[in-house]
């Protein structure tokens, strides 16, 4: 019985792709809901996933070597290409409605089904498809379901022992509740065991990002043009002041016809050495 614990504990799942939840509007709506059932049971304030780590799981793994990370790290890297093909330029958004839960031990909020949650499965399937053929066995045999967890028991040992089931009256007022939308941008490879970030999100050991450049990342081309401009207007600065400059010592020298002439030829001759 030992060996069979100790096998089960080396293959238990430490690795996950996650789908990071950023929209205000659905981590505000969640934190509502989080709110008003502590306020019903103050023991469930153990069992809820702070707003920085919601996310949506789309494949679970165990990895048990730096070497295995690294493999990981180019299997997510290869879905890239694959994504890419099954989106086509299209904008993903996932919508999230109403609360379910599984065996009252785990709440979540559920994705409405449509045709953008069945692109997210096949993204899903694809993805599993990629990280077994690099030898990275994925997880569970069952279907893939997408959903949005906020609360688990199992986020508490001490609470387990008090709360044996979640009782679903406490969110009734929520049952088909809209949280919002979240526009598919990123999938992140991360660790279930290694610190979180300052934030609450997972340990990220890679990511895949999706979808137009977000304005405020200037790319190459931008950069060099706005380079160019810089100098061209350092340039013109340079010369403008020079020719004040040229202008005044005119004006200082002696009015005749001569001079005058003198002096404009004079300026003509150092504006054409400096030219050249």
């Amino acid at each position: 019985i030992e060996r069979k614990k100790k096998k089960n504990k080396q293959h238990q799942p430490n690795y996950f792709v996650s789908l990071p939840i950023t929209n205000p509007k659905i981590t505000g709506s969640i934190q509502a809901v989080q709110d008003a059932i502590i306020q019903k049971d103050q023991r469930l304030s153990k069992a809820m996933v702070r707003s920085g780590s919601l996310h949506v799981t789309m494949l679970v793994m165990h990895l048990s070597s730096e070497e295995e990370i690294s493999i990981a790290v180019g299997a997510l890297s290869d879905s890239k290409v694959f994504v890419d093909n099954l989106l086509k330029g299209k904008r993903v958004d996932l919508s999230f409605q109403g609360i379910d839960h599984f065996r009252n031990q785990v709440g979540f909020v559920n994705l409405a089904e449509n045709d953008h949650t069945t692109l997210l499965k096949e993204i899903a399937e694809t993805m599993k498809m990629i990280f077994q053929e690099k030898g990275i066995m994925t997880g569970e045999e069952r279907a893939f379901k997408p959903h949005l967890t906020f609360m688990k028991l199992s986020k508490s040992t001490e609470l387990r022992k008090q709360v044996k089931k979640i009782d679903s009256s406490l969110y009734e007022d929520f049952k088909n509740h809209y949280f919002g939308d979240e526009i598919l941008h990123r999938f992140d490879l991360c660790s279930m065991l290694k610190k979180k970030q300052p934030n609450g999100y997972y340990y990220c050991e890679s990511s895949i990002v999706f979808g137009e450049k977000q304005a405020a990342e200037p790319d190459d081309a931008e950069l060099v043009s706005l380079s160019k401009r810089l100098v061209e207007n350092a340039v013109l600065k340079a010369v403008q002041q020079y020719l004040e400059e040229t202008q005044n010592k005119s004006r200082q020298t002696d009015g005749s016809p001569a001079k005058t002439e003198e002096a404009a030829s004079g300026s003509k001759n150092e504006s054409d050495n400096d030219n050249s």
